[in-house]
């Protein structure tokens, strides 16, 4: 791969696993000047990168550490001004409710030339929780949809989303599971199976199974919070309905 012609990498970390680094965001970090890296990256892809490459937190926590997106995007135009090779490694996929987009606005306006190098998302991580996103026969498709909006409420789009038969998942809805759950009871389907991930794909990794009407008190009987993804639909209840006939080497 050659850097002669780079400046901005806005690269996806991937779910948490440091193994789901893809081998192009592999090679970027290795040969990174400067990387300026979110709260939701595992810190040991940072061990990737070169000794002296300037590695600077500029993440997100709700509850800690929290970096104006303001003043990231002042860092990677200055750093862009200084350094070949930048990178903003962000969480799961940049462009999946990562921000990463905005961040490639800002650098595109000043004439940065940049690279985009897509992450497993932390939804597609649920598969090893053994949860898939679709199934046939069970899940006709998969909503992704934000809990937190700018303002603070709920993505409106929830209520299309409870009426479809796709998977739902919400990212970003650990502080809306009350407003979640009553969507779906008086939708009339406060039954419906849900799970609670948090630290998808990591050692530390938690995970709940629940009715969506039982959310809130899953999560506060289990001491789940922040990071976490939501998911929604009869995918759920697979891992437990579906049995593998060995005869005839089919699902059943």
């Amino acid at each position: 791969m050659s850097f002669s012609s780079k400046k901005l990498f806005v690269v996806g970390a991937g779910p948490g696993d440091p193994e789901l680094l893809t081998i192009k965001a592999l090679n970027i970090v290795k040969n990174a000047n400067v990387i300026l890296y979110d709260n939701l990256i595992n810190k040991d892809i940072l061990e990737f990168s070169d000794a002296n490459c300037i590695k600077r937190y500029v993440g997100k926590d709700p509850s800690g550490n929290y970096v104006p997106q303001e003043e990231i995007n002042n860092l990677i135009l200055n750093y862009c001004a200084r350094y070949d090779v930048v990178v903003r490694l962000k969480g799961g996929d940049p462009y999946l409710f990562g921000r990463g987009f905005e961040e490639w606005s800002i650098a595109k306006q000043q004439g940065i030339e940049i690279s985009y190098v897509p992450g497993i998302s932390s939804m597609q991580g649920a598969g090893m929780s053994d949860i898939p996103l679709t199934h046939r026969g069970v899940s006709e498709g998969v909503w992704a949809l934000t809990g937190m909006k700018r303002d603070g409420s709920l993505s409106a789009d929830l209520q299309l989303a409870v009426q479809s038969k796709s998977t739902v998942v919400i990212y970003m809805g650990m502080q809306k599971l009350d407003e979640i759950a009553r969507m779906y009871v008086m939708n009339g389907k406060g039954d419906m199976p849900a799970a609670i991930i948090q630290h998808a794909t990591c050692s530390q990794e938690r995970k709940v199974l629940c009715k969506v009407a039982d959310l809130l008190k899953a999560s506060r009987q289990h001491g789940l919070g922040h990071p976490a993804i939501i998911v929604i639909g009869e995918v759920v209840n697979l891992q437990h309905v579906l049995t593998i006939d060995t005869d005839h080497r089919h699902v059943i």
